[in-house]
């Protein structure tokens, strides 16, 4: 358990031990002052993606070649790379370098049933004793969250033995191949592979299940949807921050694109309410994603469907934000009630066992 280092927040001067070192400022100066702070967070956000050789933001070339993979929706130059760091034009034509039906760039394994999945407690995988769930991790992502806790996909060599067709990734299902769940990283830069291994995979009777921070495009977001819906499985939104602002200081990108898709897949809840097809999820991360802030997140996914669960997960400490204390037992008690009072009557808080004093 880390201890609590007070910091100082370097627009109000605030001393807290919830603000980030790295970030610098704490959340209502982020939410208040956002066109003051903003640029030495931008550059912050830069600065780390460059480490891992990838673009700062997502490029706007005004000649470059579209891409629509996923809602950045990239417009690349040549020579340049796209922000999830699997697309670059050569020679004016676009060149995907995975997430192809051909090429996936991910790693997967065996996940004995239960899990310690988002949607576990709600999941009917959860009494599937002796099956087990067909995890795929893919390595690229089109955020750039400073607290990820698995960044190391970003070191991720696009060769090797980390390269999967989706035939071949789909065939290492078995008869106790229960569901398959796509995170990552993110599923949203690679859709049209884990697409392609969904259909395989559902014909043998898969249920397909997506864990997402949202940001597919709209006709993936779809597809994906449906398959979700006639195996039986479900898509599990990560829903990081209600306010645009404190999305964009957390991730580098805003939340609008994530919150338009959740609401297609939400107002499809009631077509099989008894096994929920779609869930939402938010990390606790403290200082940032307070009590009010998880108010906000619940009352837009109450807004929707009053039925739709919500997780409430606990922080541990990593990458960028690796000074930050745990998520407290009463953090996390308080974040479930402002999620009821906000209306919704499914919540749960998730990873318990990372809960500090």
């Amino acid at each position: 358990m880390k201890d609590t280092v007070k910091k100082q927040c370097l627009n109000c001067f605030k001393t807290a031990g919830d603000v980030s070192e790295v970030i610098g400022f704490c959340a209502e100066c982020i939410k208040k002052h956002y066109k003051k702070v903003g640029v030495r967070l931008e550059r912050l956000h830069g600065t780390i993606r460059s480490q891992f050789n990838l673009p700062a933001k997502p490029l706007r070339e005004p000649d470059g070649i579209s891409c629509n993979i996923c809602m950045n929706a990239c417009r690349i130059g040549e020579g340049q790379t796209g922000f999830c760091g699997l697309r670059k034009v050569v020679d004016g034509t676009l060149v995907h370098m995975g997430g192809t039906i051909k090429k996936g760039i991910l790693g997967w394994y065996r996940d004995q049933l239960p899990t310690n999945c988002v949607a576990s407690w709600v999941c009917q995988g959860y009494n599937q004793r002796g099956l087990h769930n067909l995890a795929v991790f893919y390595g690229a992502c089109s955020m750039n969250c400073l607290f990820c806790q698995n960044w190391h996909f970003k070191q991720t060599n696009l060769e090797g033995e980390r390269s999967f067709t989706a035939e071949d990734l789909a065939s290492v299902a078995n008869s106790d191949t229960f569901c398959v769940c796509f995170f990552g990283g993110d599923p949203s830069p690679q859709m049209p592979h884990a697409l392609s291994v969904s259909d395989i995979l559902a014909g043998k009777g898969v249920r397909i299940c997506w864990e997402t921070n949202g940001m597919m495009a709209h006709k993936y977001l779809e597809q994906a949807v449906n398959l979700s819906l006639r195996t039986g499985g479900c898509i599990k939104f990560d829903l990081k921050a209600f306010d645009d602002y404190l999305h964009r200081a957390l991730t580098g990108i805003s939340n609008r694109a994530v919150l338009k898709n959740f609401t297609k897949a939400g107002e499809r809840f009631n077509e099989r309410p008894d096994n929920p097809l779609v869930i939402a999820s938010t990390l606790l991360v403290p200082g940032y994603i307070s009590k009010d802030e998880v108010f906000y997140i619940a009352r837009f996914i109450a807004g929707i469907n009053t039925d739709i669960p919500y997780s409430l997960l606990a922080f541990a400490p990593q990458f960028y934000m690796s000074d930050m204390p745990f998520t407290t037992a009463l953090q996390a008690k308080e974040a479930e009630e402002a999620a009821y009072e906000a209306g919704l009557i499914n919540v749960h808080i998730g990873n318990k066992h990372l809960l500090g004093l």
